[in-house]
């Protein structure tokens, strides 16, 4: 019986490892997900200014070109 005790605390152990492994890569995943969310999050605020622009060198072309 304590073989068998033994053996599932070695089990339980191994189980705690695995998720305190899984519960910092999650932590990980989450800080880069959110660094990549504010990245193209800029890149859409850039996009949006260069069609601005674009659109007001447009409206500035001659009709008759």
């Amino acid at each position: 019986m304590e073989m068998e005790l033994e053996a599932l605390a070695g089990k339980v152990e191994k189980v705690v490892a695995l998720v305190e492994g899984l519960r910092a890569a999650n932590a990980s995943l989450a800080q880069r997900l959110a660094a990549v969310e504010a990245e193209r999050d800029a890149l859409r605020q850039n996009m949006e200014l260069a069609r601005v622009r674009v659109e007001a060198l447009i409206g500035r072309l001659p009709e008759d070109a």
